[in-house]
């Protein structure tokens, strides 16, 4: 059981920051990621359209053995709550790893968050945070066409495009001096720099994938479920849409060719739902 994988989905190429992370982490842990790049984005769908898309991904990745999952989305993890109770192995999402780093590195309470619509509709990282200290003060923005940019390679902070952009979603956060940003999608570390830029490199940003690879580790321990093996562990990825397109974008994410790891997954023939 403890060389079984560890399995992590999202909706596209973005939970590929939090695989980045735990293989930086604990390099001989074997990793199976599915993205769901067919159905991207998830942010704009139906709070049930949502869920079952969530199961289905988990139902994948039980069908792969993995020892424990990432829901490496915050759609996910905003919508899909009751998730965890359904799974047979140990769980986590992004949301409460995350709301606690920047609970711990604000200074004046005043938190931003950052994230698709429904990430933002359903309050979730808002909730969280207040659970942690009712007197902080939490403003929220969606920023749909931030995932847009990263899978379309729109990510150089000198970009026009880019800097556009994120200052049409951040002028209100920046007005309301926050000193903390919660990047509530996984997506956008990828363009941290053009956020920190427009924000002076005055506010701490919390990546939500390097804080959920963190809090997996406290996981995998909490179950005894390490790898003891000293060998260096795979990762294999598989797609619901192009390889092609996955291979390209996701050395944006991982910093190396992926090339024959990834696989292409038939929805129709992979999923019980």
């Amino acid at each position: 059981m403890t060389e079984n994988a560890i399995g992590i989905f999202d909706s596209g190429l973005g939970g590929l920051t939090a695989v980045k992370e735990l293989v930086k982490l604990l390099p001989n842990e074997n990793v199976i990621y599915f993205g769901d790049t067919a159905r991207v984005p998830y942010g704009n769908r139906s709070k049930r359209t949502i869920i079952r898309y969530a199961e289905q991904d988990a139902d994948f990745l039980l069908s792969r053995g993995v020892k424990m999952i990432i829901a490496a989305c915050g759609t996910v993890s905003s919508v899909a709550v009751n998730l965890k109770d359904e799974l047979p192995v140990p769980f986590t999402g992004v949301v409460a790893p995350t709301a606690y780093a920047a609970a711990h590195a604000t200074k004046n309470g005043r938190i931003g968050v950052i994230g698709t619509s429904a990430t933002v509709n359903s309050g979730s990282y808002k909730n969280e945070l207040l659970r942690l200290d009712r007197s902080f003060s939490v403003f929220q923005q969606d920023c749909p066409l931030f995932v847009s940019l990263v899978e379309n390679s729109f990510i150089s902070p000198d970009d026009d495009i880019v800097k556009l952009v994120v200052e049409r979603y951040l002028k209100g956060l920046k007005e309301q001096d926050i000193d903390t940003l919660i990047l509530g999608c996984t997506h956008f570390p990828i363009i941290a720099q053009a956020i920190s830029n427009y924000l002076d490199g005055k506010v701490t940003l919390i990546d939500s994938g390097k804080e959920t690879a963190l809090y997996a580790v406290k996981l995998l321990e909490k179950n005894n479920l390490f790898n003891r093996s000293t060998e260096p562990g795979s990762c294999r990825y598989y797609v619901s849409d192009t390889v092609e397109d996955f291979r390209r974008t996701a050395e944006i994410f991982l910093g190396r060719n992926v090339g024959n790891e990834v696989s292409h997954i038939n929805l129709e023939h992979a999923f019980v739902h």
